[in-house]
C-alpha cells in the first residue's frame, strides 16, 4: 500500500492491529511487560519561568526534573527503522508515508486506512506492523518539548518538537495546504468508548507539536479525517497493567515496578506547587518516598475502556477510588489530576513555565457554541496554569474551551 520514503525534515480540533498476530523478534531487545520512559525535562521551574533545580526542602522540589526516570534511548538501525532500548518498541522512523522525500498532508490517513495498512506495511522486511496503542505512542513524548501553540510566526527553525528529532523524522503541520503549524497529530488505534463534542465518534491521538493527547473525530459530518501515522512492531505486551491491590491503601503495577496510593488526596483541589509540597511531605503506608507521578507514569494507570458516561467511572481500574466533582456543566464527574511536569511554552520569560501537565481521568470539558461539552474524551492529557483564579475562565480557553479549574486532584506514587 504504501512507500517509504527519508525525509530530514522535521493543540488540535482535530487496541492493537489485529492482522499481524505472529512476531519477528529479530533486532528487538528482550524487553517484555511496561517500562515506563522518561520525560527528558530536564529544566526546572516555578510557576513562571525556569529555575535552577530544587534542593529537597527548597519550593518546587518534587517537579519532574527531580526524578527524571529511566532516560529515553533509541538506536537508529539505519533501514528506516528506530529501537527503543527502553520499552523494546521498534517503530518505522517517519511519517513521509508515500515516498515522496515531503512529510505533508499528503501523508496522513483516516483510520481506517491507517488500520488497513499495517498488515501490507513492509518496512526494513517485517511484516509484523501494526498501528500502535494511545499507551505505545505515548512512551515516544519527551517533555523538552515547547508547545508552539501561541506562535504567530512562520519559521519553524527555532521550534522544539515533543519527539526525539534526532532520531525520528518529523514536520510540523501542513501550514502550505491549510494545516496549523501545530496539525501534527498521531493516530492510535485507542478509541474513546464515548463521544466527545456533539457525538463525535473518536479516536485518540498524540500531538506531538503542541504536547497533548486528545481525542479526535473520526469523522464529521461523514467525511473521514486525516492524520499522521506511525507504525510499531515488538513488545506486545506494552501498555498492559497488572494491578495488585497490597490491602494498605495502595497498589502495585506489576508490569511498570510502580507503587501507587488506592486514594486520591481527598476532596480538595491543589495548586501545582501544593501538589508537590503534598507529595513530598507524605507519610502513607510505611513509606515516605511518595512523589508526584510526571506525566508518562501518570498516564500509564488511565484505563481506555472506562469513562464516566459508559461505566458510570473514572478512566481507571476499578481497584482505585476517585473523588467525584460536580463538572462544569452540573454532571457528576471525575476530576483532572496533576502531575509533576511542566508543560513549557514558547511564551515570554515571564511565562514560560507558566503550566503544568494533568491527565483528564473523567470527561475532559470545553466551552464551544454556548455549552460545556466533552471535547477531549477522559484519558486526555492537556494543561493547566500553575496557579490562579478559574473564574478568570469563564469559557474555558483555546480554540475548544478548556476548561481551566487549577486546582486539581492528585494521587501520588513511588517506585517500588
Amino acid at each position: 500500500m504504501v512507500g517509504i520514503g527519508f525525509s530530514s525534515c522535521a493543540e488540535d480540533d482535530v487496541t492493537t492491529s489485529e492482522e499481524n498476530t505472529s512476531e519477528n523478534t529479530e533486532n528487538l531487545p528482550s524487553i517484555t511487560g511496561y517500562p515506563i520512559v522518561g520525560t527528558k525535562q530536564t529544566l526546572s521551574y516555578n510557576n513562571n519561568i525556569e529555575i535552577s533545580k530544587p534542593s529537597v526542602g527548597e519550593d518546587f522540589y518534587g517537579q519532574n526534573s527531580n526524578y527524571p526516570g529511566k532516560q529515553p534511548s533509541y538506536i537508529d538501525n539505519g533501514d528506516g527503522t528506530i529501537t527503543d532500548q527502553v520499552t523494546g518498541l521498534m517503530w518505522s522512523q517517519t511519517t513521509d508515508l508515500n515516498g515522496d522525500g515531503r512529510i505533508d498532508n499528503d501523508d496522513r490517513m483516516t483510520l481506517a486506512e491507517a488500520r488497513n495498512g499495517a498488515s501490507s506495511f513492509a518496512l526494513a522486511g517485517y511484516t509484523d506492523w501494526r498501528l500502535p496503542t494511545i499507551k505505545e505512542a505515548y512512551s515516544l513524548i519527551l517533555f523538552k518539548g515547547e508547545d508552539p501553540s501561541n506562535y504567530t510566526g512562520t519559521s519553524t527553525n527555532d521550534l522544539v518538537a515533543f519527539i526525539d528529532t534526532d532520531y525520528f523524522h518529523f514536520n510540523w503541520g501542513d501550514v502550505d495546504n491549510g494545516s496549523r503549524i501545530i496539525d501534527a497529530q498521531y493516530l492510535t488505534t485507542t478509541e474513546y468508548i464515548d463521544y466527545t463534542m456533539h457525538g463525535d465518534e473518536t479516536v485518540f491521538g498524540v500531538n506531538f507539536a503542541d504536547g497533548r493527547i486528545k481525542g479526535y473525530p473520526i469523522s464529521i459530518q461523514g467525511s473521514e479525517r486525516e492524520y499522521y501515522v506511525a507504525y510499531v512492531r515488538g513488545n506486545t505486551s506494552y501498555g498492559e497493567n497488572n494491578f495488585v491491590d497490597n490491602g494498605n491503601g495502595t497498589i502495585s503495577d506489576e508490569a511498570t515496578g510502580l507503587m501507587w496510593m488506592q486514594d486520591d488526596n481527598g476532596d480538595e483541589g491543589l495548586s501545582w506547587k501544593e501538589a508537590l509540597e503534598y507529595a513530598e511531605n507524605k507519610d502513607f503506608a510505611g513509606y515516605t518516598d511518595w512523589r508526584l507521578p510526571d506525566a508518562k507514569e501518570l498516564q500509564s494507570i488511565v484505563d481506555y475502556t472506562r469513562s464516566p458516561e459508559t461505566t458510570n467511572s473514572a478512566a481507571i481500574d476499578a481497584l482505585f477510588n476517585c473523588s467525584e466533582i460536580a463538572n462544569e456543566n452540573g454532571e457528576t464527574d471525575f476530576a483532572y489530576y496533576w502531575t509533576s511536569t511542566t508543560h513549557a511554552t514558547m511564551a515570554t520569560s515571564s511565562n514560560s513555565g507558566s503550566s503544568a501537565v494533568y491527565i483528564s481521568f473523567g470527561r475532559a470539558m470545553g466551552y464551544m457554541n454556548g455549552s460545556w461539552l466533552d471535547v477531549h474524551g477522559a484519558g486526555c492529557q492537556r494543561s493547566d496554569p500553575k496557579m490562579g483564579n478559574p473564574d478568570d475562565y469563564p469559557e474555558g480557553h483555546g480554540p475548544q474551551g478548556d476548561a481551566r479549574r487549577i486546582y486539581n486532584k492528585v494521587r501520588l506514587v513511588r517506585t517500588k
